[in-house]
């Protein structure tokens, strides 16, 4: 199986479990699709294709939903924990077809942090919504050279820096850079 068609397999099977988890949380709450479209900022038809994983939402857009739902980003997206189907690589949660990727690598629940390995490739970028108040997020760049876009400027990680950043605001990481930025990201309190 080509590398291509396993990450598109991946990404089917998050899309899937994610719409199928979102669907039993609002059943179990009573809700229609409507009252939680309203709730999580979605339209009706974008939550419609997501319940029947028929549409590859932003990360943003699942989180808004996991908040209106009283849950979490992590919760929606992680592999029940059977050790025999968790991929040890992780849960692939975004890509594009130039190479980036973002794969959730575990999360723990009280306190809330998710543990995170991205990979932009050169000219890369992920623009992020703001997360909860207090939020924050640590990136540990591995290779290559991270450009943290914040409200105050850009800030540039090398090799082997790191940087806290407050996740409540707009924020993007960007590869500026012709090398891919490969770093790691802990988001506490999201």
């Amino acid at each position: 199986m080509s590398s291509e068609v396993a990450a598109n397999n991946a990404t089917q099977q998050f899309v899937t479990r994610i719409g199928e988890r979102i669907r039993a949380l609002r059943k179990q709450r009573g809700w229609t699709v409507q009252q939680l479209s309203e709730a999580g900022r979605v339209s009706r038809r974008m939550l419609t294709d997501i319940e029947l994983g028929q549409a590859n939402p932003s990360l943003a857009t699942v989180d808004r939903v996991a908040r209106a739902l009283d849950t979490d980003f992590a919760a929606l997206a992680l592999p029940d924990s059977d050790p025999a189907e968790t991929d040890a690589e992780g849960t692939l949660v975004w890509q594009t077809p130039d190479g980036s990727e973002a794969l959730l690598l575990g999360a723990t629940r009280n306190p809330r942090a998710e543990l995170w390995r991205w990979i932009l490739a050169p000219g890369g970028h992920y623009d992020a919504e703001p997360d909860r108040p207090g939020a924050q997020e640590i990136h540990h760049v591995l290779a290559g050279r991270l450009t943290l876009a914040l409200q105050s400027g850009p800030h540039v990680l090398e090799p082997g820096q790191s940087a806290v950043l407050p996740s409540d605001q707009e924020y993007a990481y960007r590869n500026e850079g012709a090398a891919p930025v490969v770093f790691m990201r802990v988001v506490t309190g999201a």
